[in-house]
C-alpha cells in the first residue's frame, strides 16, 4: 500500500468541499470482498516455500532493485548467540561460495554499485533484509547479482579469518551507537517490550558475545534460520520480466530447507491491564520528551472493509495532528514538537502513540497538553471543517499517487512487497487504492471517525516513556505523578475544539502583470531564459521525469553577509522567524486550513551570501505557488505571537546542547575552522537571545524590496504556455530598486598549519576523529572534477583498509567542499568513529593511504570503479528534477555556462590514474590539516 508522503497542502477550501462530496466511483467494491493483488505483479511460491515477487518498472531507467528478505533477525537468537544476528548480516559480504573475503563490494563496485546507496542490509528484531540496485543494460552484472543475492540465502562462507575481522567492525557499529539515548533506551527496554523475549533480544547485542562467540555458534544461527521457508526475493525494475523469472528459479528454487527444522516461534508482547510507567535519566541528554503507548494485537487488512477502516483511521490521525501543530505555533507553547502515530510495532504487536519534546521541568504539563488533546477529541470529536480539510488532503495524495503511477521509483514497490510478505500489507496497486479512496471518502463520517479513539486508547496494554538530562535544577517527575496526570485527564471537564476557517482568497488585488522583455533559448539543455519587464530573471526546463513535479528555486545576490555584525544574528534567523508569522492577512495556522487540498510549497530562504526562495508543486496548484511567492516577496507577515513560540521552540531544542559530547566536539570543529570568528559562533541560548523580532523582519524586507536582481528556477512537467501568464503577473509586476548589490565578504576563513585539538567529553568508550584539509583552489570544471574523482577514489581505499583490513571503523568518509565564493577554497573532510585507545593508529593508516596517493598513481582497477561509479549516478542524475535545478542554479550563481552539465561523460572519459596523482598533491597538504579529535572524558 502507497506511504503517505509529506507534503505541504495549499487550495482553495470551498472548492475542496465541492470536490469531496462530488466523488463518485462507478464500480463499488463488496465490503467482505477481498483485497486483490496488483495483477502486474508476479507473485508466487516454490516447493521449498521461497515467496517471490516481480515487477516490471521503469523508473529509474535500466536499473532493477533486488531484495533478499529473511524472517529472522535478533529475537530468534540464543542466549549465548545475542548480536549474532546482525553479524550474520555483516557476513555476508565477507564472503560466499564464488566471492570470497571482500569480492563482492569489490566486484559491485567495478560495475558502479556503491556500497551504501545502491548495496546495503539491515538486521532487526523480526526480519534481516539485503537491498541491491543494479544496471539492467549489462547481462552480466545481472547474473553475478543473482549469483550473490543466491549465496547469501545459502553459500556464505563464514571463513574464520573474515569472521574475527568483521566482529571489530560491528563492535565498532555497537560503539558508534552508543550515547546518551542508547543508555535511556537500555533503561526503558525492560518496560517498553514487558515481559517479553524482544527485551532480552536488542538488535545490537552484547560486545562480549560478538567478541567471542565461538564461529560455530555464528554459523549455527546462519544455518537454522536462513532457510528458503523464511524468504522472500523481491525484484522490481526495467528489464524483461521472463529473463528475471528464470534468475529467480535458476538461484532460488533449489535452495533445500535444513532437516531437521527449527521451528521459528512466533514471540510477541504479552498483555498486560496496568499502565506501565519508565522514567530514565541521562546527565549527557540534551532534552526531555515524554511517549505514551497504546498496543495492541496486530490488526491485518484483508478486505475492503478493512481498508476502509484504516482510511477512518489514518484521518483521524491527521486530524489531531493538525490541531498539535496548530498550538505549537500560539503563546507559551506547552511542547517543543509533538505527534501521534499510528502503525506496526512488531511482529503481531500494533500501537498508537502520542509523543512530546518538552521543557526541563515540563514534563508533566507538555504530557498533560498532549493527553488532553487526544481526550478532547475522544470526548468531542472532530469537526465538520476538519474532515473536510483533511479528506481533501488524503484525496489529493492518493491522486497525485496515480498520476505518478508510471514514474514511481522502483525503490518503492520493493519496500510496499517486503511489507507484504513481512505484515500481510496489501498490494492492490494505486490504480485499485485510487477507486477505493474515490468511493468511500464521501460516505466517511464523523460519528465513526469519533469512536476511534476507545481503539486507538484502550485502558490496557498501556506504557509511559519518560526521559530527561540529569542535571541540577531539573526535576523529574515520579510514576505516581505520572498516573495522577493520566487520571486527572481522564476525568477533568474540557471544552470543545472551535475551528476557525477563514474564506478570504490568497490575493484580494491581483498585482498589474508585468512583462517578459526578451526571450534566450539554450536547446542542447532544453532550458528557456526570460527577461522580465523588471529586471528579475527566469531559467525554465520543462520535463517528463515526473508527472505531478514541478520544482521551484530562485536567489539574489547578499545575504546576510550585508548584514551589520551586530545584527547577523537577527538576519541569519529572519527568514525562518517571518515564515513562522504567515503572509498577507493569513498567520501561519489560519494559512494552513485555508490553503487545503492543493500540493505545494514555497519557503523563503537567507543563506550567507544569498536570499530566495524554495519549493514544489503539483503543476494544477502551479498559480498558487506563484501567489505565495509573490506574498512572501511582498507581503510577510509580523506575527509576534508566532514568534515567541517559535523562539521558545528554538530555546528548548538547544538548551542542554552543551551536555552532549558530539554537541560539544562539532562546535569545537566549527569554530575551529572558522578561527573563531565572531559570526561562526555556536548556537546557544545566549546567542538566540541576539535575535530581535523588528531587526530580522526590517532585514527580510530589505532583501525582498529588490526583485529586480532575482533569478527564478522552475524545472518540472509544465507547459511554457502554461507558466507564462503567471510569471508575467506575479513575477514580473514584483518591485523593483535598480540597487546594484552583491554579497561582501565577512572575513570567515580556515587556518593555517597544523593544528591538533582534542575534546574530552563523555562517558562512552568512543571517539571522533576529523581531518581538515583547506587551501586555494583554482575554480574550473576540470578541477572541480578532479577534486570530486580523488575523493570518491579515496573513500574506496580507506574503507578498504581502515574498515575491512584493520577493523577500526564501521564507517569512515570524506568529502570535498570547493567553493568560488566568497573566495575560491576547497576543504576536505575525512571523519570516523573508533575506539579511544586506536586512535592515533588509525590516524597514522588514514594518512599514509592519503599520502601514498600523492606518491604514485592509483591502480587503473581503482579508476575504473570510480568511472563506473560516475557514469552510472550520472544516468540516474540526468532524470532527476532536483539534479537539473541545484545543477542549473549553481551554474547560474557561479556565472558559468550551464552547458557545462553536458561535458561531464567527457570528463569521466579523460580520467587517468595520473590525474588523481597530480589531485592528491594539490589537495592533501599534510602541512595544512586540522586535526580535532573527541576522547572519553578523563577520570
Amino acid at each position: 500500500m502507497n506511504s503517505f508522503r509529506k507534503i505541504c497542502i495549499a487550495g482553495s477550501f470551498s472548492v475542496l468541499l465541492l470536490a469531496i462530496s462530488s466523488l463518485q466511483a462507478q464500480d463499488p467494491y463488496k465490503p467482505t470482498e477481498p483485497i486483490p493483488m496488483d495483477t502486474s505483479v508476479t507473485y508466487g511460491k516454490f516447493a521449498n516455500g521461497l515467496t517471490y515477487y516481480l515487477k516490471v518498472n521503469h523508473k529509474p531507467e535500466k536499473r532493477a532493485e533486488l531484495r533478499l528478505v529473511v524472517r529472522a533477525g535478533s529475537v530468534l537468537e540464543d542466549d549465548d548467540q545475542q548480536g549474532l544476528a546482525h553479524l550474520c548480516e555483516h557476513m555476508a559480504f565477507n564472503g560466499t561460495k564464488s566471492y570470497p573475503g571482500n569480492e563482492i563490494v569489490s566486484l559491485l563496485e567495478s560495475e558502479g554499485v556503491r556500497l551504501g546507496p545502491d548495496v546495503n542490509a539491515y538486521t532487526s528484531f523480526d526480519q534481516t533484509v539485503y537491498e541491491l540496485q543494479i544496471p539492467t543494460d549489462a547481462d552480466t552484472i545481472v547474473n553475478k547479482a543473482f549469483n550473490i543475492l543466491g549465496e547469501w540465502a545459502d553459500a556464505v562462507t563464514y571463513d574464520s579469518t573474515e569472521i574475527q575481522k568483521e566482529r571489530g567492525v560491528v563492535v565498532e557499529e555497537w560503539r558508534l551507537g552508543r550515547g546518551a539515548s542508547m543508555r535511556v533506551f537500555d533503561k526503558q527496554a525492560p518496560t517498553l517490550f514487558y515481559d517479553s523475549r524482544y527485551a532480552k533480544r536488542i538488535v545490537i547485542g552484547k560486545k562480549d558475545v560478538i567478541e567471542h562467540a565461538p564461529d560455530s555458534v555464528i554459523r549455527k544461527f546462519y544455518h537454522d534460520w536462513y532457510r528458503p521457508d523464511l524468504m522472500a526475493v523481491v525484484v522490481v525494475g526495467d528489464f524483461d520480466k521472463a529473463t528475471m523469472m528464470r534468475l529467480v528459479k535458476e538461484h532460488f528454487a533449489d535452495i533445500k530447507n535444513v532437516h531437521p527444522e527449527r521451528k521459528r516461534v512466533e514471540y510477541t508482547l504479552p498483555d498486560h491491564t496496568q499502565t506501565l510507567v519508565t522514567i530514565a535519566t541521562d546527565k549527557e541528554l540534551t532534552y526531555s520528551s515524554v511517549q505514551m503507548y497504546f498496543m495492541r494485537n496486530e490488526e491485518i487488512q484483508k478486505t475492503f472493509r478493512d481498508y476502509r477502516e484504516n482510511l477512518v483511521s489514518q484521518l483521524y490521525d491527521m486530524m489531531l495532528n493538525l490541531r498539535i501543530q496548530e498550538r505549537l505555533q500560539q503563546p507559551n507553547p506547552p511542547i517543543v514538537y509533538g505527534g501521534t502515530g499510528d502503525g506496526p510495532w512488531l511482529d503481531h504487536r500494533d500501537v498508537y502513540s502520542l509523543y512530546a519534546r518538552t521543557n526541563d521541568n515540563a514534563i508533566l504539563q507538555g504530557f498533560e497538553y498532549m493527553l488532553t488533546e487526544a481526550y478532547r477529541a475522544k470526548e468531542f470529536g472532530f469537526t465538520t471543517t476538519e474532515l473536510a480539510r483533511a479528506k481533501a488532503e488524503m484525496f489529493r495524495q492518493y491522486e497525485s499517487a496515480l498520476k505518478e503511477r508510471d514514474k514511481t521509483e522502483s525503490r518503492s514497490y520493493a519496500a510496499e512487497y517486503l511489507r507484504n510478505f513481512l505484515q500481510q500489507e496489501p498490494i492492490p496497486g494505486i490504480q485499485v487504492e485510487y477507486n477505493a479512496v474515490k468511493e468511500f471518502l464521501p460516505g466517511i463520517t464523523l460519528e465513526e471517525i469519533n469512536k476511534l479513539a476507545d481503539v486507538k486508547m484502550p485502558k490496557g496494554n498501556r506504557v509511559i516513556a519518560i526521559s530527561a538530562p540529569e542535571k541540577a535544577g531539573v526535576t523529574v517527575p515520579t510514576k505516581e505523578e505520572v498516573l495522577t496526570v493520566v487520571k486527572d485527564v481522564e476525568s477533568k471537564k474540557l471544552e470543545p475544539y472551535v475551528d476557525k476557517v477563514s474564506n478570504q482568497p490568497l490575493i484580494t488585488i491581483p498585482p498589474k502583470p508585468g512583462t517578459i522583455v526578451s526571450e534566450k533559448k539554450i536547446a542542447s539543455l532544453g532550458v528557456t531564459e526570460w527577461k522580465l519587464s523588471n529586471g528579475a530573471r527566469v531559467v525554465l526546463k520543462p520535463t517528463d521525469f515526473k508527472n505531478d513535479e514541478i520544482l521551484f528555486s530562485a536567489y539574489s545576490d547578499g545575504g546576510t553577509s550585508l548584514s551589520p555584525d551586530s545584527d547577523y544574528v537577527s538576519a541569519w534567523l529572519a527568514a525562518p522567524a517571518v515564515d513562522a508569522g504567515g503572509v498577507g492577512n493569513f498567520d501561519a495556522i489560519s494559512l494552513g486550513k485555508m490553503l487545503s487540498g492543493k500540493i505545494v510549497n514555497v519557503s523563503p530562504t537567507i543563506s550567507q551570501l544569498s536570499e530566495g526562495f524554495s519549493g514544489s508543486c503539483s503543476p494544477q496548484d502551479l498559480e498558487t505557488l506563484f501567489q505565495l511567492t509573490y506574498l512572501y516577496a511582498t507581503s510577510p507577515r509580523k506575527d509576534t505571537s508566532a514568534f515567541g513560540a517559535l523562539l521558545e521552540r528554538w530555546h528548548a531544542s538547544i538548551r542542554n546542547r552543551s551536555a552532549s559530547p558530539e554537541g560539544t566536539y562539532y562546535d569545537t570543529l566549527a569554530v575551529t575552522m572558522a578561527q573563531y570568528n565572531y559570526r561562526a559562533r555556536p548556537l546557544t541560548e545566549k546567542l538566540l537571545d541576539e535575535i530581535n523580532l523588528n531587526k530580522a523582519y526590517s532585514f527580510y524586507k530589505n532583501r525582498f524590496a529588490d526583485m529586480g536582481d532575482f533569478t527564478f528556477f522552475f524545472v518540472g512537467n509544465f507547459k511554457m504556455d502554461t507558466i507564462k501568464p503567471y510569471v508575467e503577473e506575479y513575477l514580473a509586476s514584483l518591485p523593483t530598486l535598480h540597487r546594484k548589490e552583491v554579497w561582501r565578504d565577512v572575513g570567515i576563513e580556515p587556518p593555517k598549519g597544523i593544528i591538533n585539538k582534542e575534546v574530552d567529553r563523555g562517558v562512552e568508550p568512543k571517539s571522533l576523529v576529523t581531518l581538515e584539509f583547506t587551501g586555494p583552489f583554482d575554480w574550473t570544471l576540470q578541477n572541480r572534477y578532479d577534486l570530486s574523482s580523488l575523493i570518491e577514489l579515496a573513500n574506496i581505499k580507506l574503507r578498504e583498509v581502515i574498515r575491512e583490513e584493520m577493523s577500526g571503523a564501521y564507517s569512515i568518509g570524506a568529502n570535498a567542499s570547493p567553493s568560488k565564493y566568497p573566495k575560491q577554497e576547497y576543504q576536505i573532510s575525512v571523519r570516523w568513529g573508533c575506539d579511544p585507545t586506536r586512535v592515533d593508529e588509525l590516524v597514522k593508516s588514514v594518512m599514509v593511504q592519503l599520502d601514498s596517493l600523492k606518491l604514485q598513481p592509483p591502480p587503473q582497477s581503482y579508476v575504473d570503479k570510480v568511472k563506473e561509479i560516475q557514469r552510472r549516478r550520472h544516468e540516474i542524475n540526468l532524470k532527476e528534477n532536483r539534479y537539473w535545478l541545484s545543477n542549473l542554479r549553481s551554474y547560474y550563481f557561479d556565472g558559468e555556462n550551464p552547458e557545462q552539465i553536458l561535458d561531464y561523460d567527457k570528463l569521466i572519459d579523460g580520467l587517468t590514474p595520473q590525474a588523481i596523482q597530480a589531485a592528491a598533491k594539490k589537495y592533501f597538504d599534510m602541512k595544512n590539516v586540522v586535526k580535532v579529535v573527541l576522547k572519553p572524558e578523563k577520570e
